[in-house]
């Protein structure tokens, strides 16, 4: 049951492969010849026009001699910051221009109204993480939010007081983690717990996940892994996780950086206690876009603080 999300996900795309290369005869599934027929019939090649390309004119780094220096670059680092839509800059223009005609008074007034503006996007961050629009907010930035979801949600005792994560968590999750342990009184050694593959593996094996989570879960107070491994490309299998984690009592909780804008997410249906992620990667909203988080709405019933 582990494994299902990933391999059935990468069982359709080799499905589909297979099926186009075989309607134009093609027999190397890792020939140019199929990538450019994969390319021509994609239903969503028209959005690559939505978007700046670098040129590699204008990049550091680049023997000017080996490549045409107005031809777009191959861009591959969305994991990283996304790239510009076409859009923003009169997006950005407009709202500069009320600045300057009016001031103070463009928080309230406009088409985009600043005090309220993270409001428009509220709905469609809500579609892309299978959430109700009640359930997230957009804000700070994402270690902040880490910080302002543990503190809601991390309330050791004696008993159960233990963080689980992953040994190659992103660092700044790694120190947000340690810091949140430290405000409690408590010693790093001693509540964090980090899984580790493995000998010879490079990925977590999700039953190994759901072996630890079973022997230990009682001990743990916070499961708080992320939904693509930054480093791997690991995808967790977030809803069989979650649903092991709250049979034993944890609060789950997801760190979606490299999975918002990227994946299929149904935070809502999975059940999952609280998540959070950045937008300036693949959601493409710019270095210092914010930040987003989710909690499930049962807690806006209970009141919980946050």
């Amino acid at each position: 049951m582990t494994e299902v999300q990933c391999d059935s996900t990468a069982d359709r795309v080799l499905q589909y492969m297979k099926r186009m290369a075989m309607e134009r005869g093609i027999a190397d599934l890792a020939s140019s010849e199929l990538a450019e027929y994969l390319t021509e019939n994609d239903p969503l090649k028209y959005v690559r026009e939505q978007f700046h390309y670098p040129k590699c004119g204008t990049l550091p780094n680049v023997d000017r001699t080996l490549c045409d220096p107005e031809s777009d670059a191959i861009y591959m680092c969305g994991n990283s910051l996304g790239l510009m839509p076409k859009a923003t800059e009169k997006i950005m223009k407009e709202q500069l221009d009320k600045w300057a005609k009016m001031g103070v008074f463009g928080h309230t007034n406009g088409d985009l109204p600043w005090v309220s503006c993270d409001l428009c996007a509220v709905e469609g961050v809500s579609k892309l993480v299978g959430a109700k629009p009640v359930e997230v907010a957009l804000c700070n930035g994402l270690t902040v939010n880490i910080h302002v979801l543990l503190t809601a949600f991390y309330k050791p005792t004696e008993t159960r007081y233990k963080i689980l994560l992953e040994s190659r968590a992103f660092p700044s999750d790694h120190y947000a983690i340690e810091s949140q342990i430290r405000l409690h009184g408590r010693t790093v050694e001693d509540s964090m717990v980090c899984l580790t593959p493995r000998k010879g593996e490079e990925v977590l094996r999700t039953e190994d996940i759901l072996s630890y989570i079973e022997k230990h879960g009682e001990e743990i107070s916070v499961i708080f892994l992320p939904g693509i491994q930054y480093f791997t490309g690991q995808l967790f299998d977030i809803h069989t996780i979650t649903a092991a984690g709250k049979r034993k009592g944890c609060f789950v909780g997801w760190d979606l950086a490299h999975a918002f804008a990227n994946v299929p997410l149904q935070l809502h249906y999975w059940d999952v206690d609280f998540a959070c992620w950045c937008s300036y990667k693949y959601g493409c909203t710019g270095a210092g876009g914010l930040a987003g988080l989710f909690v499930h709405e049962r807690f806006l019933v209970q009141n919980t603080p946050i």
